[in-house]
C-alpha cells in the first residue's frame, strides 16, 4: 500500500486512521509513540506484575519469621517496567516499598 495513494483520493482518511491505528506492536510507528512499551505484551506485564506479587510475599513471610535481633531482610525489587527511568526508582526511600509498590501489591 501506498501512503501516496490518501493523496489521490483512492485511500479514504477512515481507511488510513484505521491501518495506522492497527499496526503491528513491532512497527515503526508502535515504537516511535509508545517507545519501548510497545514491545510488552499485556502477558509480559502480567507476568512481571505476578514475579512481584511473589517477591513481595516472600520477603513478608522472612520478615515476619527472623528473629528479632536479626537483621531484616532487604526488600525485593521489583522487576524493571519500559518507560521507566532509573530516576523514579532512585526516589524511593531504600528499605520501603513505594506508592507503586503497594498499590501493585494490594490490587
Amino acid at each position: 500500500m501506498d501512503l501516496l495513494d490518501w493523496h489521490r483520493g483512492r485511500l479514504t482518511s477512515r481507511r488510513l486512521a484505521v491501518l495506522v491505528k492497527h499496526m503491528p506492536r513491532d512497527s515503526a510507528v508502535a515504537q516511535e509513540i509508545h517507545g519501548e512499551a510497545s514491545e510488552w505484551s499485556v502477558s509480559d506485564h502480567l507476568l512481571a506484575a505476578a514475579v512481584d506479587h511473589l517477591a513481595a510475599a516472600n520477603w513478608m513471610f522472612a520478615s515476619v519469621n527472623t528473629d528479632e535481633d536479626a537483621e531484616p531482610p532487604a526488600p525485593p525489587v521489583p522487576v524493571p517496567r519500559p518507560g521507566e527511568t532509573p530516576a523514579e526508582a532512585a526516589a524511593d526511600e531504600p528499605g520501603a516499598p513505594s506508592r507503586g509498590d503497594l498499590l501493585r501489591f494490594f490490587s
